[in-house]
């Protein structure tokens, strides 16, 4: 770790502690060269995959546009907070643990709906519905169906 204050490359830990939460890591440092002490943070880099869309285009992941979607699609539905902070943790956790740089839309659109069909059954239709964009009635039929 180069120094702050002098750019020196050689700095020791004095001290390590863990954050309440356990998500950091804090180090205070002392540089070798002018002996001068700073702190550091270390937290760990997550990086969600990117979103491909239809057209080819690349876009970074955003949770509010999510939660924005399903909240849309639950409108006047008798679905807690909770419920929908927990679906879209679980969406978040299979994005992540699925190692993907990048992730096709279609794919993060059939998580949605995963999710949605657990929680409540109407938002999941409005949701389907806009999302496949269904060309006649019967394919509209045959999703009511399949629930």
């Amino acid at each position: 770790m180069r120094c702050p204050f002098c750019s020196h490359n050689e700095t020791q830990v004095v001290e390590t502690r863990d954050s309440d939460e356990g998500d950091v890591i804090r180090r205070r440092r002392r540089c070798q060269g002018c002996e001068k002490r700073f702190t550091t943070y270390e937290r760990p880099e997550i990086a969600m995959p990117s979103i491909v869309k239809k057209g080819g285009a690349r876009v970074d992941f955003d949770t509010a546009k999510l939660r924005g979607s399903m909240l849309l699609a639950l409108r006047k539905r008798p679905v807690s907070m909770e419920q929908l902070d927990a679906a879209i943790e679980r969406i978040e956790e299979v994005l992540l643990t699925s190692g993907a740089k990048e992730i096709p839309s279609n794919r993060l659109g059939e998580l949605v709906m995963r999710e949605l069909k657990k929680i409540d059954k109407v938002a999941y239709v409005r949701f389907a519905s806009v999302y496949r964009s269904f060309e006649d009635v019967d394919e509209f039929r045959q999703l009511i169906r399949d629930i």
